[in-house]
């Protein structure tokens, strides 16, 4: 049981990844950002970025390091979780 509760943990965080991915890869090309998907993405993405982007805002203004302390934050959330489960 905790074997398979670790592996929906597990593709929870790693769906999670990629759809801040797609949020990054998708902010790269204008034309795409108003293609339903990456509203879909947005929606779900950007309330957590935002608090990254209080912590560290956009340098110049279209430089945005917040996704990588996302990222790691979202990585350590998954090894705390998991190394209290198993």
């Amino acid at each position: 049981m905790r074997i398979l509760l670790a592996n929906a943990i597990h593709w929870a965080f790693f769906t999670y990844t990629l759809l801040l991915m797609v949020r990054i890869v998708g902010s790269w090309f204008p034309f795409f950002a108003r293609h339903r998907l990456m509203y879909f993405v947005a929606f779900y993405v950007d309330p957590y970025l935002n608090i990254f982007r209080r912590i560290i805002p956009p340098i110049g203004g279209t430089l945005d390091l917040s996704p990588l302390l996302a990222f790691f934050a979202l990585q350590i959330a998954e090894n705390v979780l998991l190394y209290f489960l198993l």
